[in-house]
């Protein structure tokens, strides 16, 4: 009688990878390379090595080998990734046919990244204006030049004038563009601030804040930066994946 039992999928078949086994070295690199947020160059691989290990500096050449046969058993396995050479230094790197994935996720994180970013800047600025940069960055905590920037290629904020005070900063306003965008008559039908923190008092509310600041203004905001957003993750992905 045949077993119902199922037999697991075997593992790749290995052993045809010359030095397959890796050695301390090459666990090193793979992880000093995957923890790394820039290109680990070989000078430090082989300090941060010889310093935890006592051990003479590893040569480049040494080194070299190494990534060879990490990128061996990579392919072997049929892993998605590789340790390739950037910048004087290596990454991790995605292969080629990765990066429609890659996109397609970098283009999401992004979109919500830059609304959200957009959405805050352009409401302190639409209740504080005229205002300065500086002003903006204090209030949300972090530096506004991208948002700014986004802003004003949108049309949606402009050049005012100067502030009088030390350095004479930009101001920023509004534009007749926000106006339309966000479905106001003038910047005077924005909803007042203390009526609008009453409202996020109440309980019933909570589910809708983020909905009570322009929300239909938001979504046609978002449409328009969809196609931008795209065109960064592309840039990211060219720069992460394997040419």
């Amino acid at each position: 009688m045949e077993s119902d039992k199922q037999t697991s999928p075997a593992h790749p078949d290995l052993s045809h990878v010359d030095g397959i086994g890796p050695s301390l070295l090459d666990k090193v690199i793979e992880a000093l390379v995957f923890a790394a947020d820039r290109p680990t160059t070989r000078a430090v691989i082989a300090g941060i090595y010889s310093e935890v290990c006592g051990d003479e500096l590893p040569s480049a050449a040494d080194i070299d080998e190494s990534v060879e046969r990490i990128n061996d058993y990579y392919e072997a396995a049929d892993r998605a990734f590789r340790v390739r050479e950037w910048a004087g230094g290596f990454r991790m790197a995605t292969v080629p046919e990765m990066a429609p994935y890659i996109q397609t996720l970098k283009s999401q994180d992004q979109k919500k990244r830059i609304t959200r970013s957009l959405m805050e800047t352009v409401a302190i600025l639409a209740y504080r204006q005229p205002v300065a940069k500086s002003e903006i960055e204090s209030v949300r905590g972090v530096n506004c030049d991208y948002a700014i920037r986004r802003l004003l290629e949108h049309g949606l904020i402009d050049v005012v004038g100067r502030s009088e005070g030390i350095g004479r900063p930009l101001l920023y306003g509004t534009t007749d563009r926000f106006l339309e965008l966000f479905g106001l008559n003038s910047v005077s039908d924005l909803p007042n601030l203390r009526e609008i923190e009453e409202i996020l008092a109440d309980p019933a509310f909570q589910k809708e804040r983020a909905k009570l600041l322009m929300t239909s203004g938001l979504d046609r905001l978002s449409s328009e930066e969809s196609e931008d957003t795209m065109q960064e993750a592309s840039m990211e992905v060219g720069n992460d994946a394997e040419a």
